[in-house]
């Protein structure tokens, strides 16, 4: 499946907004971490890179980023703000081999459906060299639903998540649990997980 038209039409709205609420001038500590468990150099894919400051920050450290957005709206502030050369493309648009020393995927699987992820990390496994560094954030809880801005989010415990990374192919290294208040208000749990191809 291709990704949810109406998610989409909402980060095309709203990326203005979405930039000014969550823009930061440093790494929160996640993708702080992230970038120093990467060497110099390292080639990383931001999927659903957002208005780009995520892979601002990592070119910033001498990464060398590749963000790619399903939200053209997104994609074009990204490049307005940063000039980082992010491009339109969806989940099920990443098809290369032994590409990336890191893939961070930070809150943006959870649009997919369930049915489709397990592809999606298949690919994404392919698509990281060998020992490489992937990092995923996704909303802790069960079934499929739409917030109050219509966009589709899939939910997942962490015995799920945990099962889905393996069956990619991925060893998880760490786990991390946590609320936060996100666009549309809600206070949402969320799980962040690093795993090595």
């Amino acid at each position: 499946m291709n990704a949810d038209s109406r998610t989409l039409a909402v980060y095309d709205a709203k990326a203005s907004e979405y930039a000014a609420r969550f823009g930061s001038d440093r790494p929160d500590r996640h993708l702080q971490s992230f970038i120093d468990a990467l060497p110099k150099g390292a080639c990383v894919l931001d999927l659903g890179c957002g208005p780009g400051d995520a892979a601002a920050f990592m070119r910033a450290a001498g990464l060398a980023p590749d963000p790619v957005d399903g939200s053209a709206e997104m994609v074009r502030l990204a490049n307005a703000h940063h000039a980082i050369r992010a491009r339109l493309a969806t989940f099920d648009e990443i098809d290369g081999v032994a590409i990336y020393d890191g893939i961070w995927a930070n809150f943006s699987l959870l649009h997919a459906a369930r049915g489709d992820v397990p592809g999606h990390l298949a690919s994404l496994h392919r698509a990281m060299r060998p020992v490489g560094l992937f990092h995923i954030g996704m909303k802790t809880g069960t079934g499929e639903a739409r917030d109050t801005l219509d966009r589709f989010y899939t939910y997942y415990s962490r015995d799920e998540l945990l099962g889905l990374l393996g069956d990619a192919g991925f060893t998880v290294t760490s786990i991390e649990e946590g609320a936060e208040r996100g666009l549309a208000g809600t206070l949402d749990p969320w799980i962040v997980m690093r795993a090595h191809a």
